[in-house]
């Protein structure tokens, strides 16, 4: 599920015709920087720009990124050449951000042969690997057909399933982690979203997603996923992560939300699933629950 630089590297060398290397970056809406142009000028030689709030389904409440439906999503795989034997490799900018959704994207739809380059683009350029800095190619028509794939609904969870969850006996819920900053969970500190009130979902429990990752691993401080025997010793929840109970990621909008369930993935945690709309969906929600601390 991961991959280092030097091994992508060895792979298109050896292997380039069956892999497609995606650049999933994503910046939050209050960011200045747009992904899609600094993939124009700088990126890994022969990928091709995901753009997770394009390949996605449109959404009652206006939110962004939602997993899009079976047919927008083999088009996208068709629009970027990729086939049901192809081998994907997705990275992002930050070195471990974006990339774990687009990931969960491609398993909740069946495509196996799918991982994620640790540390990312600057991860990869620390290392001294090749990069194509000229102004990006149009995209073109792939002669191509990926079939539309079923998607599976263990991946996934939605606001009906969380708010029934939410009121459960404990002993028969799903146990909810949520990946936001602990000031965000408890209600002390504020939604990014203006209006949008913070707490959490009864029934649910901080992790923060930056528990699940390693700073300065490149001189530029990019991210990795961190070891699994590390995550082990922090998280400290035996039950969960040796399959005993479910477990739902949420976060801010389903974004780092991934990263917790890539975690979990290293544990060998099989019954992982993420609720899409995450905390903005939830708390845009006037009949929600929401809970703070006292």
């Amino acid at each position: 599920m991961l991959l280092s630089p030097s091994r992508l590297h060895q792979i298109l060398k050896s292997d380039a015709a069956k892999t497609v290397v995606l650049d999933s970056t994503w910046f939050m809406p209050n960011s200045s920087r747009i992904a899609a142009a600094e993939f124009s000028t700088k990126r890994i030689p022969g990928s091709r720009f995901l753009d997770l709030d394009e390949v996605a389904s449109p959404h009652e409440l206006g939110l962004k990124h939602m997993l899009p439906s079976g047919e927008v999503f083999a088009r996208a795989c068709e629009k970027f050449g990729i086939g049901r034997s192809s081998r994907v490799v997705i990275y992002d900018t930050h070195g471990v951000f974006s990339s774990p959704r687009a990931l969960w994207m491609f398993k909740a739809f069946g495509h196996q042969d799918t991982a994620i380059l640790d540390g990312g683009l600057p991860r990869w350029e620390a290392e001294g690997l090749p990069l194509d800095q000229q102004e990006a190619p149009q995209d073109e028509a792939e002669n191509i057909t990926y079939p539309t794939p079923t998607l599976d609904s263990n991946a996934v969870r939605s606001y009906g399933q969380m708010v029934y969850n939410s009121g459960v006996n404990p002993s028969q819920f799903e146990f909810v982690l949520d990946a936001r900053s602990r000031g965000r969970y408890l209600g002390t500190d504020p939604e990014p979203r203006p209006g949008l009130s913070s707490g959490h979902i009864p029934n649910s429990f901080s992790l923060p997603f930056n528990l699940f990752l390693q700073n300065n691993v490149a001189p530029n401080g990019s991210s990795c996923a961190k070891p699994s025997s590390t995550l082990w010793a922090q998280t400290k929840a035996d039950a969960v992560f040796k399959g005993d109970v479910s477990v739902i990621a949420t976060c801010g909008s389903g974004m780092t939300a991934a990263i917790l369930w890539l975690g979990l993935q290293l544990l060998s945690v099989k019954q992982v699933s993420i609720y899409d709309e995450s905390w903005t969906g939830y708390a845009l929600r006037p009949t929600s629950k929401i809970e703070k601390s006292q």
